[in-house]
């Protein structure tokens, strides 16, 4: 498989295909998006279930919040989806886009590239 091919697939199901090309993959530039790959869309997924959480427990409590959690997990899915088509065609090009903050943790995680 083509080296943009693979970067690219890392983003297809988000951390979990980046976990999978972490493993079998060890090509640098594979390995950078898998684990950038993992970085930012495992912490977006953390988030979306903290949010969630916190969402059932405003109901549960009886405090106010539909409007303010509709708002944020709207904003939070424009980014997850605009994230999610900008790296994948970054890797398919053959770029290493890499996403500020979340491109140190993977490139610690990937090892040296």
């Amino acid at each position: 498989m083509k080296e943009n091919v693979a970067g690219m697939l890392c983003y297809l199901f988000g951390w979990l295909t980046g976990i999978i090309f972490l493993l079998i993959d060890k090509r640098p530039f594979v390995r950078f998006h898998a684990a950038q790959s993992i970085v930012v869309f495992g912490l977006l997924h953390i988030i979306r279930i903290v949010l969630a959480y916190a969402w059932v427990s405003t109901v549960y409590y009886g405090a106010p919040g539909w409007g303010l959690h509709l708002m944020v997990s709207s904003l939070l899915g424009l980014l997850t989806i605009g994230l999610w088509i900008v790296l994948m065609i970054m890797a398919y090009q053959g770029r290493k886009f890499e996403v500020p903050v979340a491109a140190g943790i993977a490139q610690s995680l990937a090892g040296k590239v």
